[in-house]
């Protein structure tokens, strides 16, 4: 059997408050195949940015175990997490991060300056990702100088420079209107269909709806978890 992409055991995680230890996720399992596209759903408060955190590996469990393509990050380094992030993972969130003096094409290099890429090599994957997004022609302009869609295009070419085999989104299209979050999901579900699995955390239907599947918490607890409806305007 093929191992999956992602696999959570018993996977839990408290934070100290006056009151005592807060269990912000409570001995989660979930395992998600290589090449799905999932959205991660629920109420604010629920888990679900916690459970995100510890995918990205930007926190570390309190408990359980978090295989990532079969290595059990859980138990890693925190110099061991910080090479995850840059090789395998790409990030997206919903205020975009992208630094505001640099240029587009400086913004999407970034992750590979961390990984120690020369700068000929940085310039042309960055100028590649760039036009994979739409954006070739704006490698030299400034953030500023750009819409909110087109910076969260730049946000997912910096995302991919380092070609990860996991994408996570977080509230991706939270800060773009209607007709341009479709427009941002569609890219996902492009880049979906080329092999990246990609997980979503979003609040909103109508974006889950372009996953394969909705994964549901409250309290800290997985309460569904179940393929997508297909409905005539579903995107993906």
């Amino acid at each position: 059997m093929t191992e999956p992409a992602i696999r959570v055991v018993g996977l839990g995680k408290s934070y100290a408050t006056a009151a005592g230890d807060f269990p912000a996720l409570k001995g989660v399992d979930l395992a998600i195949a290589a090449g799905e596209f999932v959205a991660i759903m629920g109420p604010s408060g629920s888990g679900k940015s916690t459970f995100m955190n510890l995918l990205g590996c930007l926190d570390t469990a309190s408990c359980g175990d978090y295989f990532l393509t079969g290595r059990n990050v859980a138990r890693l380094t925190g110099d061991e997490l910080a090479a995850v992030r840059n090789q395998t993972i790409g990030f997206v969130f919903q205020g975009f991060n992208l630094l505001p003096r640099m240029s587009l094409e400086d913004n999407v290099a970034l992750p590979l300056v961390y990984a120690g890429a020369e700068r000929a090599a940085r310039r042309a994957a960055a100028r590649q990702q760039l036009a994979r997004v739409g954006l070739a022609d704006y490698a030299a302009s400034l953030p500023s100088r750009i819409s909110g869609g087109q910076q969260q295009r730049v946000a997912i070419a910096r995302a991919l420079v380092n070609s990860p085999r996991l994408l996570l989104a977080d509230e991706p299209t939270g800060n773009l209107d209607s007709h341009t979050s479709e427009e941002i999901m569609r890219i996902f579900c492009d880049l979906n269909r080329e092999g990246i699995t990609v997980v979503l955390v979003t609040h909103e239907n109508d974006i889950a709806a372009f996953a394969q599947r909705q994964v549901r918490f409250r309290d800290g607890l997985i309460v569904s978890d179940a393929p997508t409806p297909r409905t005539a305007d579903a995107a993906c």
